[in-house]
C-alpha cells in the first residue's frame, strides 16, 4: 500500500498497472493487512476449461520450448522443428481433440514399423495406443519398456555365448533412441585383433559402432559383440555379417595406427608439440607442458612423491595428442599415451601419471590414485584456468566454453576426497606466474574466487561423498568461507566439524553467546591491555568461567594445531552452561 498510493492518496501507476493485469478496476482491490504491512490484492474466481480445450496450447507451447539449437522446415510449409514431422496422433479417451501441432490437423491415425507394418493403424483410444502399436505396428511405444528390452535381450545374447555385458547408461540410452524393435544380433570379429589394448576396441565398438562389447566372466574382452537391429530378419545371419562386414575395416585401421605409432617413441614426438598452438596468446603445447611440469614438480614435492618423475610425467604428457591412434581416436588421449610410455620402457608411475591426468573426466568420474597422477593432474587443470583467466576469458552466464568449471571441480575433488593438503592461492599465484602474458593485479582474487564458488556448488549439490546436499546449508559454508581457509581439505574439515556441530544442543545458545559477546566488544573502548586479572573477578559464575575456560585451553590449541576440528568445537560446546551462567549473573560493563 505504501507505494499503491501518492501522499494526495490516489493511485500511482505501479497500483493502476497491477489492477489492469488483473483486468479490474481500482476499486475492486481489496486490502490485507499483515505483520510485514498492508497489501493491496485481489481476489477473483477464473472458471476451468475443458482439458480438450487447453491441451492444444499446452502441447504447442511446450513443442516451442524444446531446447533446439537448429530447427528444419520440410516441403513448402513454414513450420520448424528438429526432423519433418508426418502425421500427430491427439486422443482424450476415446475422442481426438481438434488441435493443430506443427502445421498439421491432430487425428486418430498413427503409422507402425516401416518394414514390418507400413500401413496406417487406427487407435481406439488413448489407452489403447503402447498396445496397439506393439501388437499392429511392431513398435515399443515406450522409451523404459524398449530399453528393458534391449537390455535383457542383449544379457541373453551374451550369456548364450558363455561371456557377459558391461553397457554405459548413455551408449544404452542412444541405442534405445534408435530403434522401434530392438532385436539382439551377436558378431565376432578376428582374435588377432584382441591384442589391441582393450580400450581401442572398446571405442571402436561402443563410440563409432554404438555396438555392446562381450566380456569374458574374468572381465577379458572376447572377440564378440552384440549390435541391436531394428528389424526381425526373416534372414538375422545377413544382419550378422553385414555388422561384422563394416567393423572389420575400423580394427583394421586401430592395428595400423598401433603399428604405425610404436616405431617411434613419446620422446620423439614431444618437441612436435611446439608446432601445435595450445591458445592464442597462451603459446603452444610444449609451452603448456612446459609450465605444467613446473607446477606438477612442486605439488609433488607437497605429496611426498619425486619432484623428477612428476617434470617427466607432464614432459611427455601431452606427446600423445600427435599419435596416428589419437588422432582417430580423440577419447583415449592419455590412456594411450600410457600405453606408449610403457613399451619405451618409462617407469610404472609416470606411464600411470600420463593415463590419469585427465581424470576426472565428469561428475561421479574415478580421480588419480597415484601421487605422481595427482600432482600432474591439479597442474595441468590448474595452469588451464590460469591461462584463461589471465586472457581476461572467464566463463560468463551458462557459457563456459573451456569448461572451466568442470576443470575446477575436478581439481577440487582430487585435492579434498585425496587429502591432499594443498595451499591453493600460493598454486595460483604460481600458475599466473608462469603465463606467457602478465595477468591483471585483480586476476589471483578472481580465479580462487571462482574456484570457491566451485567448491560452494560441490557441497550444496551433495557432490563430496561425505556430506549430503541436505547437511550442509549455504549459511554454514559463508561461515566457514569467513574465515578464508587456503587449503581446500582444511575447508572442509572445518565444515564437516561445523555442520557436526550445529546438530548439538548448545550450538544454538553458544551462537547467540558469541554474538553477544561480539557486540560488546565492538562498543567496548580499546584497552590497553588484553591479560585478565582475576584480582577483578567478584561473581561465582564470572570465576567459573574463568578455571573452565583455563582448563580447556591447552587441549583447544592442541586441537587447533591438528585441525581437529570436531575436538575444537565439542570442546567449546562444555562451555554454554557456564556462559549462559555469566551472562545471567554477572553485570558485563562495570569499572
Amino acid at each position: 500500500v505504501k507505494i499503491a498510493f501518492d501522499q494526495n492518496g490516489k493511485p500511482t501507476k505501479a497500483a493502476l498497472k497491477f489492477a489492469d493485469s488483473n483486468n479490474v478496476a481500482m476499486d475492486a482491490l481489496e486490502r490485507l493487512v499483515t505483520d510485514k504491512g498492508d497489501y493491496l490484492v485481489y481476489r477473483g474466481l477464473e472458471k476451468g476449461q475443458a482439458s480438450t480445450t487447453l491441451l492444444p496450447g499446452f502441447v504447442n507451447s511446450a513443442l516451442a520450448d524444446l531446447p533446439i539449437p537448429r530447427r528444419m522446415r520440410w516441403g513448402s510449409s513454414d513450420v520448424e522443428f528438429v526432423r519433418p514431422v508426418h502425421w500427430v496422433v491427439m486422443l482424450q479417451g476415446s475422442e481426438v481433440v481438434a488441435a493443430t501441432v506443427l502445421g498439421l490437423r491432430a487425428d486418430r491415425l498413427s503409422f507402425g514399423h516401416r518394414f514390418h507394418a507400413p500401413a496406417a493403424i487406427s487407435l481406439a483410444s488413448a489407452a489403447d495406443y503402447a498396445t496397439t502399436l506393439q501388437q499392429q505396428g511392431h513398435v515399443v511405444a515406450g522409451f523404459l519398456d524398449r530399453k528393458a528390452l534391449i537390455l535383457e535381450a542383449a544379457n541373453a545374447a551374451a550369456t548364450s555365448h558363455g561371456g557377459h555385458v558391461v553397457i554405459p547408461d548413455a551408449l544404452l540410452d542412444e541405442v534405445t533412441a534408435l530403434v522401434e524393435w530392438p532385436t539382439a544380433v551377436v558378431g565376432s570379429f578376428a582374435e588377432s585383433f584382441l591384442e589391441l589394448p582393450a580400450e581401442v576396441l572398446i571405442s571402436t565398438l561402443q563410440e563409432h559402432q554404438r555396438y555392446f562389447p562381450v566380456y569374458r566372466q574374468d572381465g577379458a574382452l572376447t572377440n564378440r559383440f552384440i549390435t541391436i537391429s531394428n528389424i526381425a530378419s526373416v534372414d538375422p545371419e545377413q544382419v550378422r555379417l553385414g555388422n561384422e562386414k563394416v567393423v572389420k575395416p575400423r580394427l583394421a585401421d586401430a592395428a595400423f595406427f598401433w603399428t604405425q605409432d610404436l616405431k617411434t617413441s613419446l620422446e620423439s614426438k614431444a618437441p612436435n608439440l611446439e608446432q601445435v598452438v595450445y591458445q592464442k596468446g597462451l603459446g603452444s603445447l610444449a609451452d603448456k607442458a612446459q609450465r605444467v611440469a613446473a607446477l606438477a614438480a612442486d605439488i609433488a614435492a607437497q605429496l611426498g612423491a619425486s619432484p623428477a618423475a612428476a617434470e617427466r610425467a607432464a614432459h611427455l604428457a601431452k606427446a600423445d595428442l600427435l599419435t596416428e591412434m589419437v588422432g582417430e581416436f580423440p577419447d583415449l588421449q592419455g590412456l594411450m599415451g600410457s600405453y606408449y610410455a610403457s613399451h619405451d620402457g618409462e617407469t610404472p608411475e609416470i606411464a600411470a601419471a600420463i593415463r590419469e591426468q585427465y581424470l576426472p573426466r565428469f561428475a561421479g568420474d574415478v580421480l588419480p590414485s597415484t601421487s605422481i597422477g595427482q600432482a600432474l593432474s591439479i597442474a595441468d587443470k590448474l595452469d588451464t584456468l590460469a591461462g584463461i583467466f589471465a586472457l581476461g576469458q572467464r566463463p560468463s552466464g551458462s557459457k563456459d566454453p573451456f569448461g572451466l568449471r568442470r576443470l575446477a571441480l575436478g581439481m577440487l575433488r582430487i585435492i579434498i576426497e585425496s587429502q591432499i593438503d594443498l595451499d591453493v592461492p600460493r598454486q595460483i599465484a604460481n600458475a599466473l606466474e608462469l603465463q606467457p602474458l602478465n595477468a591483471a593485479p585483480e586476476a589471483k582474487a578472481e580465479l580462487y574466487e571462482f574456484i570457491v564458488d566451485r567448491l560452494k556448488s560441490y557441497y550444496l549439490d551433495g557432490q563430496n561423498p561425505a556430506l549430503s546436499s541436505s547437511s550442509v546449508s549455504a549459511e554454514q559454508f559463508e561461515a566457514v568461507r569467513q574465515r578464508e581457509p587456503v587449503s581446500p581439505v582444511d575447508f572442509h574439515q572445518r565444515l564437516a566439524a561445523l555442520v557436526s556441530f550445529t546438530r548439538m544442543p548448545e550450538a544454538e545458545s553458544l551462537a547467540a553467546a558469541n554474538k553477544r559477546i561480539a557486540n560488546i566488544l565492538k562498543a567496548a573502548a580499546e584497552t590497553e591491555s588484553l591479560e585478565v586479572q582475576e584480582k577483578l573477578f567478584v561473581e561465582p559464575a564470572e570465576i567459573l568461567l574463568y578455571q573452565e575456560l583455563s582448563g580447556l585451553l591447552g587441549a583447544h590449541k592442541a586441537a587447533v594445531a591438528k585441525h581437529d576440528y570436531r575436538t575444537v568445537l565439542s570442546q567449546l560446546a562444555t562451555l554454554a552452561k557456564p556462559i549462559d551462567a555469566f551472562f545471567a549473573d554477572v553485570m558485563v560493563n562495570t569499572d
